[in-house]
């Protein structure tokens, strides 16, 4: 596979004891230490209140870091093409739904079966935002966000447009925990562009590999990234925030994974080409 290239712009990050990007990027610098703590994840309050009223855990957290990372790039939410990309929809909504047919009243709520969907927090995203922009929905298992990084990089190479990656997973509580172990939230976004710009991280080269994925160093950052899919992105992250690494592999494939040239912009600390 040829390297394919693009500019990240600006993150949105939110996890265990890891509240924002700036905050984030500290603990993975190693400026501050990790200090796990539940996710919290806030109301979005740029939904209309009914809306806001129906979300689940799953949208609230897209919303929230892909929000952080349209505003941190300076540019207007609703232009932005999306890429969606999780393991699996919102947990705590499908739980309600397994318990609902299982039991002697199966009426289901509206409400409970357009959330059930893949392309839910799209949908939300588009009326939070009213983006008219192209949007894709993707799922590779633990592999999702390798996936949804390609996918997001071959948009930006092939469109030549701007492109904001929204990778979240949420915890599934009993039983389904005892077969999908996710213990807590965690959502990343990224604002990919064709060039170079003001606002400029880094730029990233991506290809396929047969190497290992990158693995951190800190005990309870490599622990997060093992327990939710889309914490797959932590090595990545903790490049952008300044950790002295060349390039990382990403969980993708059982035979394959995604390896991510990294050179930081003067923004970062460092020079770029």
């Amino acid at each position: 596979m040829i390297a394919l290239t693009a500019f990240i712009e600006s993150v949105g990050l939110l996890g265990p004891g890891l509240n924002n990007w700036p905050e984030g990027a500290d603990v993975l610098a190693g400026r501050s230490a990790y200090v796990p703590a539940r996710t919290a994840i806030p109301a979005p309050a740029s939904l209309p209140s009914a809306e806001r009223r129906r979300t689940g855990a799953g949208v609230k957290l897209a919303l929230a870091v892909g929000l952080e990372a349209a505003t941190a790039s300076g540019r207007d939410a609703a232009s932005l093409a999306t890429v969606f990309a999780a393991s699996g929809g919102d947990g705590q909504n499908c739980h309600v739904i397994c318990e609902t047919l299982a039991s002697d009243d199966r009426a289901l709520s509206p409400t409970r079966f357009h959330n059930s969907v893949h392309n839910a927090p799209a949908g939300y995203w588009s009326i939070a935002t009213r983006a008219m922009a192209p949007s894709n929905v993707l799922s590779a298992y633990d592999g999702s966000f390798a996936a949804g990084l390609l996918e997001s990089v071959c948009q930006v190479a092939v469109d030549g447009v701007p492109t904001l990656l929204i990778a979240f997973d949420t915890d599934y509580p009993a039983p389904m925990r005892e077969v999908r172990p996710i213990p807590d939230a965690f959502g990343v976004a990224l604002v990919l562009a064709p060039a170079a710009g003001a606002n400029t991280l880094a730029r990233i080269d991506v290809q396929l590999t047969d190497a290992p994925a990158t693995v951190l160093a800190a005990a309870g950052l490599e622990a997060l990234r093992l327990g939710n899919p889309a914490a797959r992105a932590l090595p990545l992250l903790a490049a952008l925030a300044g950790e002295q690494r060349p390039g990382v592999v990403l969980d993708y494939l059982q035979d394959t994974q995604l390896q991510v040239d990294i050179t930081l912009s003067k923004r970062s600390g460092e020079g770029m080409p």
